[in-house]
């Protein structure tokens, strides 16, 4: 397990020939444009704190510049899909197993993409309708509810919660190595949740987590404060909202695809 995590390094992108025709590689890839790389000024990032009054959840924000965005965050989404292609001890449990696997954690896993790939945004907030517009035009207060929370985009604490767990992440600085061992960490994340094979996966997990404890000791002369401050950082990255991350990200490049089904599809998990 530990081999395979640190092989991730070396990008092998073999998978991406053979299987182009899936629908969400098509988008993607399409919206990554020309190769050009960008580069993120990676100077002192501060966290605003992740506590906020109530009036963030109502406040609905977009990216101000989702051109730029979402192309980076389709190259992440593409580089995560490589990630866990390139992971046989992934396709060894069962599809069912795969399913809740992907379903629970691609969100944390493309958070922590967007760290290391420095990947900062900006955002645009967004006015809802007045509840006196509402009124004069005679919409249904139940439906445009409905519309407010989803096509309104999501909202300011769900992001802002976001982007604070990316400064965090900048802040240590973190190595390519760690991030391979912090994704099979997330990746073989069961939860609550009963799998068929929930022994195999814990100990896929245990050795990630073996494997960066024994990188973090001889690479930062033993201090296993790092690694407890990092596997806590990881921990929050389940707190994260899927779906503020498909709505702000890939809602603009995907309409009303939803973006759980077509990972799966792209992953080839089915039944067998």
């Amino acid at each position: 397990m530990a081999t395979e995590l640190a092989a991730e390094k070396f990008g092998k992108h073999q998978w991406e020939t053979d299987h182009a025709k899936s629908i969400l590689y098509q988008i993607l890839n399409k919206e990554r444009g020309s190769e050009t790389k960008w580069q993120q000024d990676r100077g002192p990032h501060r966290s605003t704190g992740s506590k906020g009054c109530s009036c963030m959840d109502r406040r609905r924000v977009v990216l101000k510049t989702p051109e730029v965005t979402c192309r980076r965050a389709s190259e992440v989404l593409l580089k995560t899909l490589t990630f866990i292609r390139n992971l046989p001890s992934f396709y060894h449990v069962p599809w069912e197993d795969q399913l809740v696997l992907i379903q629970q954690n691609w969100a944390p896993l493309f958070v922590l993409g967007m760290a290391q790939e420095g990947v900062d945004f900006d955002l645009r907030e967004i006015s809802a309708p007045s509840l006196l517009k509402k009124i004069l035009l005679n919409q249904s207060l139940t439906a445009s509810n409905e519309l407010g929370s989803s096509s309104l985009g999501p909202s300011l604490a769900e992001v802002q919660k976001m982007k604070n767990l990316l400064w965090k992440f900048w802040d240590l600085d973190i190595s390519v190595k760690e991030y391979a061992y912090l994704k099979g960490i997330i990746l073989f994340n069961s939860g609550c949740h009963v799998l068929k094979c929930l022994p195999y996966v814990q100990t896929l997990q245990q050795e990630a987590q073996q494997a960066l404890m024994e990188f973090i000791s001889t690479m930062f002369h033993r201090n296993l404060g790092r690694f407890a401050w990092i596997l806590q950082l990881i921990a929050s990255l389940q707190d994260i909202n899927a779906d503020a991350i498909e709505e702000l990200f890939f809602r603009p490049i995907l309409g009303q695809a939803t973006l759980n089904v077509l990972l799966l599809e792209t992953l080839h998990i089915k039944p067998d």
